[in-house]
């Protein structure tokens, strides 16, 4: 009898273990963001693969003046972009700023993607290119100017975990190389450590915060490193990103080396992202 009870115990376990094993797939670990913009740096998400995004964003001018410019309201600078996913690990973008006439290209590569079950990785990893062009006439007509001097370049590598369902995080190494500084002082390198996050408030809504600190002594003494608070608002295939920040710029020479502003002073500027995706290819 317990040599029976024994055998019928261990064929059940055996079954189990099977069945287990038949459901221990790796599940990738989706929207730790709900746009490729946390507000200005890239977040971690791609466009998938076949996939057009279509972005609008909006910056005004600063609320320290109060009433008389309608609290910035009144002035503004807009970037359109375009994103497209090549693949799911690859995107390209493109888009052109008002605000120094600037064209901006980059490129996005996953590296690695936080998944868990049968395979686990506990980190996504993605790197960044951009190159941006600023279009906008020399200040000093009578020097030689050059067209490598209209030029800027940005390196970020995007580190991010969703540690539960509502939180996520992401750590953002970046570097600009500027061809054309105004001073031989000043240098043509910056390094910059970003730091971003989105706390999930709603089925459809969050708050997301972003800032970038300068590592010291690399840019004037007027200008300062972007902080900036937002609000994210999915409805449908759009993405409305609400935002204060001190920085008016929407690449990376403009945000991370050329903010003047200042929280402290009332120096911050509203502004919005819109993010609408098309589905080109399936």
């Amino acid at each position: 009898m317990w040599l029976y009870l024994g055998s019928s115990m261990l064929i059940a376990q055996e079954d189990l273990l099977s069945l287990l094993g038949k459901d221990a797939n790796t599940y990738l670990t989706t929207a730790s963001f709900k746009s490729t913009r946390i507000i200005n740096s890239q977040s971690i998400e791609n466009t998938a693969k076949g996939v057009l995004d279509i972005k609008i964003q909006h910056r005004f001018a600063s609320i320290e003046n109060g009433v008389s410019d309608f609290f910035g309201l009144d002035g503004a600078s807009i970037r359109l972009g375009l994103e497209y996913g090549l693949s799911n690990r690859l995107m390209l973008g493109f888009g052109r700023s008002s605000l120094d006439k600037a064209i901006d290209g980059y490129f996005k590569y996953r590296i690695l993607r936080q998944s868990f079950g049968k395979k686990q990785m506990p980190l996504s990893i993605s790197i960044v290119s951009a190159i941006e062009i600023k279009t906008t006439p020399f200040s000093d007509t009578k020097r030689r100017n050059y067209f490598s001097s209209r030029m800027y370049y940005s390196y970020q590598l995007l580190v991010a975990r969703k540690f539960s369902d509502g939180f996520s995080l992401q750590l953002m190494p970046t570097w600009v190389h500027r061809n054309l500084v105004k001073l031989e002082s000043d240098h043509n390198d910056i390094v910059s450590l970003g730091v971003g996050f989105r706390q999930k408030l709603s089925k459809r809504s969050s708050l997301n915060l972003e800032y970038f600190y300068n590592l010291p002594n690399q840019l004037e003494a007027n200008l300062y490193s972007p902080l900036s608070i937002g609000f994210d608002i999915e409805t449908g295939g759009h993405v409305f990103q609400l935002h204060f920040s001190n920085a008016s710029a929407m690449i990376y020479k403009g945000f991370i080396t050329e903010t003047p502003d200042r929280w402290s002073k009332g120096q911050i500027h509203f502004g919005f992202n819109i993010s609408r995706v098309f589905t080109l290819s399936k």
